[in-house]
C-alpha cells in the first residue's frame, strides 16, 4: 500500500542532449510523445549543447504543440555531460531518463525502465540502467566499446555490462547528490553504488542511427575512457562510510 502512494507522486522528464541532430529530433520527440501513454512523462528536456544547425529551431517549433517540451541551450559546446546535468538540473520531476538525441536509443523502452523502478521505489540511490541486446554499431564501435566495458567492470567493479547505453533513470534528487566532471556520463553505475545505490539492469533495443553523424572518434573513446577510468578509482576510494543520520533532540 505504501508503494502505491508513492508511486502516484513520481513523474519523469526524459533529458536528452543534442548536438547538430535537426534530422533526428522531430521523429525522436513524436516517439516519446508516444511512450508517455505507458510512463508519466510529464517534461521533455531538450538540451541543445552548441548545435551549428537549426536543431533549436526545431524543438521550438515542435514546442508550441506540446507544453511539455522544454528547451535550453548552450551557448558553447560543453559536453555530453554537462549537457546531461542541465537537463536534470532544470527538470522539475520527481525521475528523470536519459537518452541519446540521435534517435538510436528507442523511446519505447523507457516504460520497460518505469516499470522496473516503481517495482521498489522506497530503495534509496536506486538506479534501473538500460543494456542494449543487439548493438547496432559498426564493427570498430562494437571492439571499442567492449574492450572499453571490460577494462572498466574489471577495474570499477560496477557489474553492468554495457554502462554505454544513455537509456538510465533516476531519481533527480539521487543524480544531484554525484560529483560532476566531464566525462561523468560513462560511470553513472560505479557513481551510484559510490553512493551506496542499487543498479538493476533492464535489457532494451538499439537502432541504427538513421541521420546525421556520430559526435565520438576512436581515439576520443579510448583515451578519455581510459584516464577517466583511473580518475573513477581514486573517486571510488575516497567514498564516505554508509551510516544512519539521526537527529537527537533530548
Amino acid at each position: 500500500m505504501e508503494n502505491e502512494k508513492n508511486t502516484l507522486s513520481l513523474s519523469v522528464a526524459v533529458v536528452i542532449p543534442m548536438l547538430n541532430e535537426a534530422e533526428s529530433a522531430p521523429s525522436l520527440i513524436a516517439e516519446i510523445q508516444a511512450a508517455s501513454q505507458h510512463a508519466p512523462i510529464t517534461e521533455i528536456v531538450v538540451v541543445d549543447d552548441g548545435s551549428t544547425d537549426n536543431t533549436a529551431q526545431i524543438i521550438l517549433g515542435l514546442k508550441k504543440q506540446d507544453p511539455r517540451i522544454r528547451l535550453v541551450k548552450h551557448t558553447v559546446r560543453s559536453g555530453q555531460s554537462a549537457a546531461i546535468r542541465t537537463g536534470v538540473t532544470t527538470a522539475n520531476t520527481t525521475l528523470c531518463v536519459t537518452m541519446d538525441g540521435d534517435g538510436q536509443n528507442n523511446p519505447a523502452d523507457i516504460p520497460k525502465l518505469y516499470a522496473k523502478f516503481i517495482l521498489t521505489p522506497d530503495v534509496p540511490m536506486l538506479m534501473i540502467a538500460g543494456q542494449r541486446a543487439k548493438r547496432q554499431d559498426s564493427l570498430l564501435k562494437k571492439f571499442t566499446s567492449r574492450t572499453g566495458n571490460g577494462i572498466r567492470r574489471a577495474l570499477l567493479r560496477d557489474g553492468v555490462r554495457d554502462t554505454g547505453c544513455s537509456l538510465k533513470m533516476f531519481r533527480r534528487n539521487d543524480y544531484l547528490k554525484l560529483p560532476f566532471f566531464n566525462h561523468m556520463h560513462r560511470f553513472l553505475p560505479a557513481l551510484f553504488l559510490r553512493e551506496h545505490g542499487k543498479i538493476e539492469l533492464v535489457d532494451v533495443g538499439h537502432r541504427h542511427r538513421e541521420r546525421g553523424i556520430s559526435k565520438y572518434g576512436f581515439w576520443d573513446r579510448l583515451w578519455a575512457g581510459l584516464s577517466d577510468i583511473f580518475g573513477v578509482m581514486w573517486l571510488m576510494t575516497r567514498a564516505a562510510q554508509k551510516t544512519d543520520i539521526i537527529e537527537v533532540k533530548e
